[in-house]
């Protein structure tokens, strides 16, 4: 099953002030802050959500296609996505432009004063789903995540233009998307993924309700945070997954893409939804426990002996296989 991974690629600049932003501003003086922060270290981790789900799709060794647009410096990362079973060769390389990044400054009192600069993320619009199908041999699923907005729309409609199945994905792009563009997003697709609070967005800006979202999708994917996973289709039963226990909580960052990582590399080796959701939701694990969205190893004997303790030694053996 041959899955293209639509969605953001970027870098993220975290850096950390010992002191509080608070004591620097002064309150008469807000509307001139001119403020230059001495800070202690530097973290460099890449990024983005096109990114980080193909990473954990090529861990589960899957071979996602990932599609998004990078700039000129974009070299370094290109050769550890390849190195960890990405195929890249569809990824669009701007000529002037960054790869996109978030850089944020975060003081003792965790307060953050963050700068996210898209960059060549702009130019994901112009790609073509047609070129990355004909390379590869056809298209079986597209992943439609966060990306710039554009890209998002027409990668859509040309998977309906194209009877290609679709996975609608909106997560950090949902805040600035209108009701009628949500609307667009979601008609038709084979998956749509949210968390909670997503999914409440979702039907206050649609207007529609539950039951009118399923009735528009195939499979209705709804991320519960510690408690797992819950999927609905019209008419069937739904089928709830819970998480492994975990050994630590690091960071929460990226979980999200690393379930869907999970999911789709579930359904790329033809397992049922409910074994699917648990890959998703194991890979999920791993990811919390680490700092950075992909600085976690997948070590096949630890997953798996992990996987079994959390869902039994049937759910292991269907897994098993595809693993080794």
């Amino acid at each position: 099953m041959r899955i293209a991974v639509t969605g953001s690629i970027a870098t993220d600049h975290l850096m950390t002030f010992p002191g509080r932003f608070a004591d620097q501003f002064v309150a008469d003086q807000l509307h001139t802050v001119s403020l230059s922060f001495l800070v202690d270290n530097l973290d460099v981790r890449r990024g983005g959500v096109g990114a980080n789900i193909a990473f954990g799709m090529g861990q589960l060794g899957t071979r996602p296609i990932l599609v998004g647009a990078a700039g000129f410096d974009f070299d370094e990362y290109r050769a550890w996505l390849d190195r960890h079973g990405v195929d890249t060769d569809s990824v669009r390389i701007s000529d002037t432009l960054h790869t996109a990044r978030f850089v944020c400054t975060t003081d003792s009192d965790h307060n953050q004063i963050g700068s996210f600069y898209t960059g060549a993320m702009s130019e994901a619009r112009l790609i073509e789903l047609k070129t990355v199908a004909d390379r590869v041999g056809g298209l079986d699923l597209v992943s439609i995540g966060a990306d710039d907005p554009e890209a998002m729309l027409r990668h859509t409609e040309e998977c309906r233009t194209r009877s290609i199945p679709f996975a609608a994905d909106f997560s950090q792009q949902i805040a600035r998307m209108n009701g009628e563009e949500i609307r667009i997003l979601l008609e038709g697709a084979t998956y749509l993924f949210s968390n909670e609070y997503e999914k409440g967005l979702i039907e206050t800006k649609t207007g529609w309700s539950d039951a009118e979202i399923l009735d528009r999708v195939g499979h209705r994917v709804t991320t519960l945070g510690a408690r797992g996973v819950r999927i609905e289709r019209a008419g069937e039963e739904t089928i709830e997954v819970g998480c492994p226990d975990e050994e630590t909580k690091a960071d929460p960052t990226g979980v999200g893409d690393a379930f869907r990582a999970g999911f789709m590399s579930g359904l790329a080796w033809g397992v049922p939804l409910e074994r699917a959701a648990q890959v998703g939701c194991m890979l999920a694990t791993l990811v919390i426990e680490t700092v950075g969205t992909q600085e976690y190893q997948l070590r096949r004997g630890h997953f798996m002996e992990r996987f079994t303790k959390a869902y039994g030694d049937e759910a292991a053996e269907e897994v098993r296989a595809h693993l080794s």
